[in-house]
C-alpha cells in the first residue's frame, strides 16, 4: 500500500466520477501528484444492470478489476474515508491513516439504503424478490422474470432521487415486453409503484412513455412509498396518503417485485461538515454551475454525492468532469474558475428489447438532445447506443480521460 500522506489533488472515490475527473486532470498536466481514496476490488459499468435483469447482457462484461481502471499516473490509496477536517484539508481513513491534501475532489457515488425498506435486505434474491442495483442481485431478476409465466410483477421507485431516474422504469418496460412476447401480459398484471408524483419529469419524454404504459397494459400508482417486504407472504407494503392528507399503508401481493432500494449520500459524507446543512439525505454542498464547494473553496464535487439538482446520471458525471477540472486548474494556477456546468443529464430508457427513447434535458428539464432528430420516438438505433457503444465509451475513452 502507498503510505505518503500528502496529496496535490486528493479524490475521494474510483468510481466514474473519480477515475474521469483524475484523466483528465492527468492529461491536462502529467506532472500532478493525484491520489484516489476508494476501498473496491472491483470498478463496475452499473448501467448495463438493467438489461442483466432483462436477459440482454452478461453480467462478466460490467466488472474490472479497480487496479486496471486507476489511471497510470495517479496513486490508488486502498482505503475508507472516516471523517473529514477541511479546515485542516485533511481525511482520516478508517484504518486510522491521516491524508493531506491541497485540493480536494468528492466523488464517492450514492449509497443504496436497504434497510430504509423493512425485510428487503433479508429477502432479497429470494421469493422473487429482485433488484438490478448490484453485480450480486442483477442477475435474479432475470432468472425470476424468465420463471415467471402469468403473476403480478410490480416494480417500485423510492421518494428520493436515486442513481439513473429511469432505472425503475427500464426494467418493467424489459419485464412487460418479454411477457408480451411469451403470451403472458394478458393474463399477468404489470404494476408500477412510485414514491414520485410523475412518470418522468421531461413532458416531452413523459408523453411518450404514457403510451408505452398504455401499450403493455401497466397499472401506475404514483406517491406510494415501499416500506416493507414480507418474503414470507410475497407482499410488499406502501405508505401513501388518503384524501384527507393522512398517511395510510396499503398491501400488495406479488410474484415478482423489482425493487429500486432508498437513496442518499455515503453516511461519512452525511455526518460531515461538507453536507448541505440540515439535509437529511446529506449530499455534498456545491456550487451547482462552477462544482465548487459552497464553503471550502479548495473543495471540489462530482457526481451522484453532490447537491447539484440534475439527474443523478453517468452521463451528468460526463459533462460535470470538463468543468470541475478547468474550475481546479484555475484555481491552482491563480485564475478564478470561470466554467459552468448547464444541469445536463441523459437518460437512455429501454422501452422494450431493441427499442430505446434518449432523454436528455438541462437544469430546467428542457430537452438538450444531440442527435439531429426527435429523440422522443423509440428506436433500434439509440437501443443499439446503450447496449453496443456506451459501454465500449466507458471502457476506452470516458475512464481514460478522452471523452
Amino acid at each position: 500500500m502507498n503510505m505518503k500522506n500528502h496529496h496535490q489533488i486528493l479524490i475521494v472515490g474510483g468510481g466514474n466520477a473519480g477515475i474521469s475527473v483524475a484523466a483528465q486532470l492527468l492529461k491536462k498536466d502529467h506532472n500532478l501528484d493525484i491520489g484516489i481514496v476508494d476501498p473496491a476490488e472491483n470498478h463496475y459499468y452499473q448501467p448495463a444492470w438493467t438489461l442483466v435483469g432483462g436477459g440482454a447482457f452478461d453480467i462478466h462484461k460490467t466488472v474490472r478489476k479497480e487496479a486496471d481502471c486507476i489511471p497510470e499516473k495517479a496513486t490508488w490509496i486502498q482505503d475508507e474515508v472516516h471523517s473529514f477536517s477541511p479546515e485542516e484539508n485533511s481525511l482520516k481513513c478508517i484504518t486510522g491513516r491521516t491524508i493531506s491534501y491541497d485540493y480536494l475532489v468528492v466523488a464517492p457515488g450514492i449509497q443504496l439504503d436497504w434497510d430504509k425498506v423493512k425485510g428487503l435486505k433479508e429477502g432479497l434474491g429470494t421469493q422473487g424478490i429482485c433488484s438490478n442495483y448490484t453485480y450480486q442481485s442483477a442477475p435474479y431478476t432475470w432468472k425470476t422474470l424468465s420463471e415467471l409465466g402469468s403473476g403480478r410483477a410490480i416494480f417500485t421507485n423510492p421518494n428520493t432521487p436515486i442513481k439513473c431516474g429511469g432505472a425503475p422504469q427500464k426494467i418493467m418496460y424489459l419485464a412487460a415486453d418479454y411477457l408480451r412476447k411469451n403470451g403472458f401480459l394478458a393474463s399477468s398484471q404489470v404494476h408500477f409503484y412510485s414514491g414520485g408524483g410523475v412518470i418522468f419529469g421531461v413532458k416531452k419524454y413523459a408523453d411518450v412513455l404514457n403510451k408505452v404504459i398504455e401499450r403493455y397494459q401497466i397499472q401506475t400508482h404514483f406517491n406510494h412509498n415501499l416500506v416493507e417486504i414480507d418474503a414470507g407472504s410475497k407482499t410488499a407494503v406502501f405508505e401513501t396518503k388518503n384524501p384527507a392528507g393522512e398517511i395510510i399503508k396499503v398491501e400488495q401481493g406479488f410474484d415478482m417485485i423489482h425493487v429500486t432500494p432508498p437513496q442518499s449520500a455515503p453516511d461519512f459524507i452525511k455526518n460531515s461538515p461538507l453536507a448541505v446543512a440540515d439535509n437529511p439525505l446529506g449530499w455534498v454542498d456545491l456550487n451547482k454551475d462552477t462544482m465548487q464547494h459552497n464553503r471550502y473553496p479548495n473543495i471540489f464535487g462530482c457526481g451522484d454525492a453532490g447537491s447539484t439538482p440534475n439527474a443523478k446520471t453517468g452521463a451528468a458525471i460526463r459533462k460535470q468532469a470538463p468543468v470541475l477540472v478547468d474550475n481546479l486548474l484555475a484555481l491552482l494556477q491563480g485564475r478564478k474558475p470561470a466554467q459552468v456546468y448547464n444541469g445536463y443529464g441523459s437518460c437512455p430508457l429501454v422501452t422494450g428489447y431493441g427499442k430505446l427513447v434518449l432523454a436528455e434535458f438541462d437544469y430546467n428539464n428542457e430537452p438538450m438532445e444531440t442527435f439531429p432528430f426527435n429523440q422522443a420516438k423509440e428506436r433500434y438505433s439509440m437501443w443499439l447506443l446503450k447496449t453496443k457503444v456506451l459501454p465500449w465509451l466507458y471502457w476506452n475513452k470516458i475512464l481514460k480521460g478522452t471523452a
